[in-house]
């Protein structure tokens, strides 16, 4: 199935091409790399897995509320808008929201494969070329498994807009570090604190399951854009410095005001795009959503150095300054802590039901 015949509106591009001018580098000199690197391109290796074998699909979900997500999750719940629908009209919009969100994982997951492949080529030491080969397979995988879920939904959606103005930037610049912060950092970082949102909340176990597993992979890729960028930034001049902290200041603003704004979903839906904008740019749980998508960003952002007032002042400005004392390698341990409890969940029920069909 083409995820394309999902998209509920007519016309869309079947491809997005974005030119690009940058030099492959070979590397010579073939050390034996940083330790911290190549410790993380093992650890990449070993942690590879099949989406189709590690997770369930045979596993259903609920066409009234796909994720069984509640609805006070919804920036719409509570709203007049809501108020006004009969329960056929909420579940569509449950329907609809949940595979818009899905929709825009899915479409990250594609530009973090593209940002993967160019670091390859891009980036001049081999120990990230190896890792950044690991994270290469990872996406494909990603997005093979999203396209899977998606497909579980019956309706999916097109790249947002702001996604992919980033994602446009962080092909198009020519420097290879800039490809690091847009991707590894901000999208990346951005991705791990909203499919958390999904495991800890959303109650259907393929949900769960999908989200989980992809974190497991993304915590190390979001570890790998740390370990190169604090390495590469101090190198950097004062004034090189303050270019790269512009750009993130305007890319974390441009992800915050925008990311969670679903024109495109309120139109095809045959809602009143303005009043739907107005009521979630106010609403509680938009505004909290907002607040925790930058819990990973910001440890990482003063762990590689970018740290001057700008940052912090915007950071401040957004409510989201407080996330700076969190221990990233903290957070990619629970990440994989929980990936584990899943596939323990996952054999226990595999055990139960061996057991149970032999005793037939």
């Amino acid at each position: 199935m083409s995820l394309r015949d999902l998209y509920p509106m007519p016309d869309i591009d079947p491809a997005w091409t974005v030119p690009q001018e940058f030099d492959a580098v070979f590397d010579w000199e073939f050390d034996e790399g940083r330790m911290s690197l190549m410790h993380l391109y093992q650890k990449g290796k070993d942690m590879q897995w099949d989406a189709v074998e590690r997770i369930d699909w045979s596993q259903d979900i609920d066409f009234e509320n796909p994720m069984q997500m509640p609805d006070e999750a919804n920036g719409l719940y509570g709203s007049p808008i809501w108020e006004k629908m009969d329960e056929k009209e909420r579940i569509e919009v449950r329907r609809h929201m949940q595979a818009w969100n899905i929709s825009q994982f899915l479409q990250g997951e594609q530009a973090a494969l593209l940002c993967a492949s160019k670091i390859v080529q891009q980036v001049p030491d081999l120990d990230s070329k190896f890792y950044a080969s690991t994270q290469v397979m990872d996406e494909a995988r990603h997005v093979e498994a999203y396209k899977k879920l998606l497909e579980k939904f019956g309706v999916a959606y097109p790249m947002t807009g702001p996604l992919q103005e980033l994602v446009d930037q962080a092909l198009r610049d020519s420097r290879w570090d800039m490809t690091y912060l847009a991707m590894q950092v901000v999208i990346e970082g951005l991705a791990l604190a909203a499919f958390g949102t999904i495991r800890d909340i959303a109650q259907n176990p393929l949900a769960r399951q999908v989200n989980a597993f992809v974190m497991e992979d993304e915590a190390r890729h979001v570890a790998f854009g740390r370990l190169t960028l604090r390495d590469y930034y101090p190198e950097l001049s004062d004034a090189e410095r303050a270019e790269r902290e512009e750009f993130l200041v305007e890319a974390c603003y441009l992800m915050r005001d925008r990311m969670t704004d679903a024109s495109e979903m309120y139109e095809a839906l045959d809602l009143n795009q303005k009043e739907c904008k107005e009521w979630t740019e106010k609403s509680e749980i938009v505004q909290l959503y907002r607040q925790l998508l930058f819990q990973r960003i910001v440890p990482i952002v003063k762990d590689i150095g970018l740290w001057g007032a700008p940052v912090r002042n915007a950071y401040e400005d957004m409510g989201v300054l407080h996330f700076q004392d969190l221990d990233p390698e903290e957070l990619q341990k629970d990440d994989e802590a929980k990936a584990k409890d899943f596939d323990a969940r996952s054999a226990y029920v595999n055990a139960v039901a061996g057991t149970g069909a032999a005793a037939e």
